[in-house]
């Protein structure tokens, strides 16, 4: 099953899309890679999800991504003696450490790293910004803060902290005990939830190892203004629009988006695009022209993935959701501009072999007119670093791990396909010619560009070029 635009799908699943039957149509509509949600998901569903993709995987031939979301750290207040107060906007409200039920005045906040982190001067959002404080007040036991705007609170409402940088890990008891279970299955990513420095991938990374790639969510600003950083030590980025828009001013949003995009490019990361894309399609069978437009947006802009949330998981029409957002990506890489808008956004190569090498098999390609650039690679690197480049050539990556082949689901113009490992140049140029012939990328009269590194199983060693006609040396294989 060869896709008909480069870049890929992530779909969400949920009450409505939890059976193998309806996971089916969805990859068979479009979807490259599913999300399994851990804010939601218990072990046991989550491990009969993982069966039911690799069934399906296996019944059509084709490698397909997972990755599991962890759910990070959910802040909130504590409850209130009515359940809800009505607050005057200038007036003192105060959260403290008093597990007392709360009342117009105080409330519990059952988290000290907040009571002991937070400075004066610092903003507090209360369920998702509808509420704004400032902090005027702070000893490490309480917070008195001024009501900057909204009058409502209610029980155990979610708190945002868009200025202050909390003392302690993205990950929390949950997410350990999550991520013990999710390693013990066959899931190629996991995403890490409200990040906010590189350490936080560190910590991670030394329980995953090489087991899963691991993906940084961009949701508070404290990481957007340390993203280089973030995107030198983490495998993969999300640009997750709905938490980032209620700590940060909404009309920053599309720039930072931009900018994520291309600093991800720049370094050789996938980005993914999420949140709210096709929201309207939760209840309705067509999206919105905005949404079309929202969409068509994060193409241009050259991000490897666009995500589906609830349009896919709990909507009414899912399956229609993913067909419409492989419609949209379709016609748009095919418009007149997106060559242009798209290589805008280039990158200069980095001084390495790699890099060298993944630049000139673009450029070969596309000068020659050849239909595909075949990448034998071992650990990815190979294929994300000719994706980097955003060549108008499809990519096929040849890989004899099917681990990488589906960790490579999330990366723009990589068709992936499980291999037998090659030991010497004539066995690759075989390999690579009956490959591409029999997925479709090269026919009769065809040659292709094949890039890989010898010596052969090594990884990170992408430093030869080769020219192929597909013919001869299928007859030789």
């Amino acid at each position: 099953m060869k896709r008909n635009r480069k870049i890929k799908i992530l779909a969400t699943l949920g009450p409505a899309s939890a059976n193998e039957e309806m996971i089916e149509k969805l990859f068979v509509a479009g979807a490259d890679v599913f999300r399994i949600n851990m804010s939601h998901a218990g072990h046991d569903l989550m491990r009969n999800l993982v069966r039911i993709i690799r069934n399906i995987e296996a019944r059509h031939g084709r490698p397909i991504g997972i990755l599991a979301d962890l759910q990070g750290p959910k802040l909130r207040v504590g409850a209130f003696r009515n359940g809800r107060e009505e607050l005057t906007i200038g007036q003192k409200f105060t959260l403290d450490d008093n597990q007392e039920p709360g009342d117009r005045n105080r409330v519990f906040l059952p988290h000290p790293e907040i009571l002991e982190s937070v400075k004066p001067g610092e903003r507090l959002y209360i369920d998702d910004g509808k509420l704004q404080l400032v902090a005027e007040k702070c000893d490490g036991h309480s917070i008195e803060c001024k009501v900057l705007a909204g009058t409502v609170i209610s029980d155990r409402k979610g708190v945002s902290l868009p200025d202050t940088v909390l003392n302690v890990g993205a990950m929390t008891p949950k997410d350990h005990e999550d991520l013990r279970a999710v390693l013990k299955e066959d899931i190629d990513w996991i995403a890490l939830s409200f990040i906010q420095r590189p350490e936080d991938i560190e910590e991670a990374r030394q329980i995953t190892g090489d087991k899963v790639a691991i993906l940084a969510k961009i949701e508070k600003p404290q990481a957007v203004k340390r993203i280089r950083e973030i995107i030198k030590v983490t495998d993969a980025v999300m640009v997750a629009r709905g938490d980032l828009g209620v700590e940060v001013p909404l009309e920053d949003v599309p720039g930072i988006q931009i900018d994520i995009i291309h600093a991800c490019r720049k370094a050789g990361k996938p980005v993914v695009v999420a949140t709210q894309m096709l929201e309207s399609m939760i209840g309705s069978p067509v999206p919105t022209r905005a949404e079309v437009s929202d969409v068509a947006n994060a193409i241009f802009q050259g991000a490897d993935t666009i995500m589906l949330s609830a349009e896919s998981a709990a909507g009414q029409y899912p399956v229609e959701a993913v067909a419409t957002m492989d419609k949209i990506a379709c016609k748009i890489e095919r418009e007149a501009n997106y060559p242009r808008l798209i290589h805008a956004g280039q990158a200069e190569p980095e001084a390495t072999e790699a890099d060298a090498v993944s630049l000139a098999a673009r450029q070969i390609a596309e000068t020659l007119n050849l239909p595909a650039i075949v990448a034998f690679t071992r650990s990815g690197s190979t294929g994300v670093r000719i994706s980097r480049e955003r060549p108008e050539k499809r990519i096929l990556a040849l890989s004899p791990l099917v681990e990488t082949a589906r960790r490579l689901a999330l990366v723009w113009g990589i068709h992936s396909v499980v291999t037998d490992d090659v030991r010497d140049i004539s066995a690759m140029i075989g390999h690579a010619c009956s490959i591409a012939h029999d997925e479709g990328f090269a026919g009769e009269g065809k040659k292709i560009i094949i890039t890989a590194g010898v010596p052969f199983g090594r990884s990170g060693t992408t430093n030869m070029l080769r020219i192929a006609a597909v013919d001869e040396y299928r007859k030789k294989a």
